[in-house]
């Protein structure tokens, strides 16, 4: 299956790949810019192609029968946003407990322009002591970047400032531009 998978992104699709960071039993990809359905299919063909098993979070409102369970077939975990910290906490203990896992996570949360990203991702990252990968989707070159990794320490701010600073290199090259940009506040 792997195969079909490479041929579906790599050939048919004309994608490319531009990852140098090392493999993780486990980690957190963050995954931005995020301004498209299109990106979810690049990333779940891009995750099949290389065969590991990782899972990603999408607000709960899409689990609906049958297409919930065809998303929880492909890894999706179910996000009630209206509790906060909960699924925080919950995904944290789930990944120090497995050998091998990736949760990828768009910090945006949503397809739409937000300045306020989302948090949770890198807490998560924190408490399990896992490495967030950056992956970037580059519409522009057809190409998926993955060149840097945060190891969450003491200084969220500082942190928080090089993932955005990553980030804004592919503001122009999101499959809609208008619809990301990083907070200048994290």
């Amino acid at each position: 299956m792997k195969y079909l998978y490479r041929t579906l992104l790599y050939k048919w699709m004309g994608w490319k790949l531009n990852v140098t960071v090392p493999d993780r039993e486990k980690s957190i990809l963050c995954v931005a810019p995020h301004t498209s359905n299109w990106d979810f299919i690049i990333g779940i063909l891009y995750r099949k192609s290389i065969g590991f098993p990782s899972y990603f979070l999408m607000k709960e409102e899409w689990f609906f029968w049958p297409f919930g369970i065809l998303l929880k077939h492909m890894g999706g975990i179910p996000v009630c946003r209206t509790k906060k910290g909960h699924v925080t906490k919950q995904l944290a203990e789930i990944m120090r407990q497995k050998k091998e896992i990736h949760i990828a996570i768009t910090p945006e949360g949503t397809r739409s322009k937000n300045l306020h990203w989302k948090k949770g991702f890198y807490f998560i990252a924190r408490a399990a002591h896992i490495p967030i990968q950056l992956y970037a989707i580059d519409y522009r070159t057809r190409t998926i970047f993955c060149q840097e990794e945060i190891i969450p320490g003491n200084n969220m701010e500082e942190d928080f400032r090089k993932i955005r600073n990553y980030y804004q290199s592919f503001a122009s090259k999101a499959k809609f531009p208008k619809k990301f940009a990083t907070d200048e506040t994290m």
